[in-house]
């Protein structure tokens, strides 16, 4: 394991697709969603840092004020810190840019980066996302693909947030499909199938 900027794992691709950076919730850590990434793209690679915020003791990729409530200034930071790393990472182990899959935390720190690094990501899952930046993106995101699972029963993240940001990453050009499922904040197994889906067929589109 190559010495980097996170605390990470990776597994190398044993089949050719997109390599995944899989993106904890609070709490998580770099082993969490390695079971979810080998079940949704079974053989790619995949990157899995560990977040550098701690919160009460848990990883987290950036800083809030409450629940709900982000410190915008630290998402910014942290977001380029994690691209950054993901630079890094395409160096030390020879992959393309990676495909984002993140939960809770984990996809709103995705959503920043689609919002303000370029062509650091080759597309996102964002499961269980909201609105991370209190400003417009900063970069355009045409023809990027994204999927977004939002739960109808999610006690944490208002309906409209959700849609707000299915509506901003549109705004910027990505390729945007946005689903409500009928489900809580947690993850279910119709998020791993829908996902499982959509990756592959994204695989066969290229």
């Amino acid at each position: 394991m190559a010495e980097l900027s996170h605390i990470h794992r990776f597994e190398p691709a044993t089949a050719k697709r997109p390599p995944l950076l899989l993106l904890h919730g609070t709490g998580g850590n770099e082993d969490d969603l390695l079971p979810l990434g080998r079940a949704v793209a079974p053989g790619a690679a995949l990157l899995s840092p560990r977040g550098k915020v701690l919160e009460n003791g848990m990883p987290r990729f950036f800083r809030r004020l409450s629940e709900g409530v982000f410190d915008f200034a630290d998402v910014r930071q942290r977001a380029g810190e994690l691209a950054s790393f993901v630079r890094e990472a395409r160096e030390a182990y020879g992959i393309e840019a990676p495909i984002a899959v993140g939960f809770s935390n984990g996809a709103n720190i995705a959503a920043a980066m689609l919002m303000l690094e370029e062509g650091v990501l080759s597309g996102a899952v964002l499961l269980r996302a909201m609105v991370p930046l209190d400003g417009p993106p900063a970069v355009r995101a045409d023809n990027l693909p994204v999927l977004m699972l939002s739960g109808a029963a999610d006690p944490i993240i208002p309906a409209a947030n959700a849609q707000a940001l299915a509506d901003i990453l549109k705004a910027q050009g990505a390729n945007v499909d946005f689903r409500v499922l009928p489900a809580s904040h947690g993850l279910t197994q119709t998020d791993v199938n829908i996902t499982a889906q959509w990756l592959q067929a994204l695989g066969t589109e290229g």
